[in-house]
């Protein structure tokens, strides 16, 4: 038998890759994040498979739910919210499994942050603003912050943050980044980004603590940065007219010609 850690996306039951569903339609049982893994992703399940709600269960009752399908011969599907490479305690599991020689495989899910980017209708990297984005969190009762992963430190590179797990740190959020993007830095919250009940607020780093709905104390994901703006930034080179790209070569006598980039 196999475990296979599945990525399910922030939210919309359609933003599942194809393989994640064909593997959840293929597994006689079925694990599941239930605070955040809609309700309507599992219906790929099989009719009869097993399915069990992990969110009220500690790592050694879903340890050993996967070791009765083990012993039984039956495939796992692991159901994680988001995208399973960031804050999914996936990395716990495989130890346990990897302690047991259980196989497993891992199929990545649309990340939080990039729904709600899609949500804003932005790109979070635009020339000349930002051509970075650092994926953070404020420290809380799960995990603690490594001493150098201060929210100070990373606010001196200029860099789009994108803050998770944080809305209820919002002041310290505040307090940190200010003295480094300035008091008219725009910000946005998303809350539940793509489920139903989403919603969007936009303020600067001076403002959001007023203007943000008081019923948001989670799921919710801030982004931090001058690219959300949209504005002020320059054309990329990519698609000029005398850029000189392998799909689209210029002339011997191009000025450009010379030129070789790495980009498409």
């Amino acid at each position: 038998m196999t475990v296979h850690f599945i990525g399910a996306g922030p939210g919309a039951a359609d933003l599942l890759t194809l393989r994640g569903r064909d593997l959840i339609a293929s597994c006689p049982v079925c694990l599941y994040a239930g605070s955040l893994v809609p309700e309507a992703v599992l219906a790929h399940c099989p009719k009869d498979a097993r399915i069990v709600n992990t969110a009220p269960m500690d790592l050694d009752a879903i340890l050993s739910e996967i070791a009765a399908a083990t012993a039984q011969g039956q495939d796992v599907a692991r159901l994680h919210s988001g995208d399973l490479s960031v804050w999914s305690a996936m990395g716990e599991q495989i130890r346990r499994l990897k302690a047991l020689d259980i196989p497993y495989t891992v199929t990545p899910g649309v990340p939080s942050f990039a729904a709600a980017a899609a949500s804003l209708g932005q790109e979070l990297t635009l020339p000349g603003l930002s051509q970075s984005v650092v994926l953070t969190r404020t420290q809380g009762r799960a995990s603690t912050m490594p001493e150098r992963e201060t929210l100070a430190n990373f606010g001196a590179t200029g860099a789009t943050l994108a803050l998770h797990l944080s809305i209820g740190n919002l002041a310290r959020v505040v307090e940190d980044l200010t003295p480094h993007y300035g008091a008219d830095c725009p910000v946005a919250v998303v809350f539940r980004a793509t489920w139903p009940d989403e919603k969007i607020i936009r303020a600067t780093l001076c403002t959001i603590e007023v203007a943000l709905d008081p019923t948001i104390a989670r799921t919710a994901l801030i982004f931090v940065g001058p690219s959300l703006a949209g504005e002020g930034f320059a054309d990329s080179k990519l698609y000029a007219a005398e850029y000189d790209r392998r799909y689209r070569p210029q002339t011997a006598d191009s000025p450009w010609s010379e030129w070789r980039h790495g980009d498409d």
